[in-house]
């Protein structure tokens, strides 16, 4: 089972050297990957996310990709419908290209409205958009030229063309509703789970590899550790592998980039054998 480890792109601790320094530091210690969040906007007073600083999710990759030459690039979550996937598309083709093939685009369908009606986004329709939106972006990535006929984007697209052409870029998607599953086994090329203990996940995990058997569908959970019991962590990730799933993602609950980065060395340690 590979791990991931969630970059201090959030909040206070939040800040260009913090992020080299945790890339360049996953890389060292092995991690297969290193991942971002979004949010674009916050209601003020919102009781979650605690903190309306996040850094941009692909920009912030483009910077931790330049300072590591292995490790994966991953989102969890871009919130795909609350964009317009022409833009989208460009700049993860760009970020793929740029860092050699190593990005995962996990994506999800947003849960706050009002993020999506400050962006001027239907939030009614934000499955539907994002279902058009993944079929339009692989179009984009794949076809020279591309003529493309939407229903709930506002898009013209007949005869266009987009360049860098990406290597393939796997595109996983979260959330634990029958229509997110739906859409990972129908759309997907994987499906990263959030915090659903490995009891809650195993019989999402079965139903989805019954599914999707092939080896090339990824099934990925995201987790998060309070850097106090190590022990605990590491039976957490044993039973996760145990339950069928491929990787997982920690995300320290550090609030302080000291912190964050000593509990990053812990979780290395508490994988060690998983």
């Amino acid at each position: 089972m590979q791990l991931g480890i969630h970059l201090p792109h959030i909040g206070r601790k939040a800040a260009p050297d913090a992020i080299t320094r945790a890339a360049v530091q996953a890389e060292d210690l092995g991690f297969a990957d290193v991942w971002v969040s979004e949010h674009v906007i916050l209601p003020k007073g919102a009781p979650y996310p605690p903190s309306p600083a996040f850094y941009e999710p692909i920009l912030t990759l483009t910077w931790a990709g330049a300072a590591t030459r292995r490790v994966r690039l991953g989102t969890s979550v871009i919130v795909l419908p609350m964009h317009h996937p022409v833009p989208v598309a460009k700049q993860v083709a760009t970020l793929q290209s740029l860092s050699g093939g190593r990005v995962i685009f996990g994506i999800g369908v947003g849960w706050l409205e009002a993020e999506f009606a400050a962006l001027g986004v239907p939030f009614r329709e934000r499955g539907r958009r994002t279902d058009e939106s993944i079929a339009l972006m692989r179009a984009l990535w794949r076809d020279d030229p591309v003529t493309f006929s939407t229903k709930y984007i506002s898009a013209q697209i007949a005869d266009m063309r987009m360049e860098p052409k990406p290597a393939p870029i796997p595109i996983w998607v979260g959330g634990s509703s029958e229509k997110a599953l739906a859409r990972a086994v129908k759309l997907c090329d994987g499906w990263h789970g959030s915090r659903l203990p490995p009891d809650k996940a195993a019989p999402i995990i079965a139903r989805l590899r019954a599914a999707r058997p092939e080896a090339n569908f990824s099934i990925s959970l995201r987790t998060s550790w309070d850097g106090k019991d190590a022990g605990e962590l590491s039976a957490r990730l044993a039973a996760y592998r145990d339950a069928g799933a491929g990787h997982v993602l920690i995300e320290p609950s550090d609030r302080d980039i000291d912190g964050w980065l000593t509990s990053v060395e812990k979780i290395a340690r508490a994988g060690e054998g998983v």
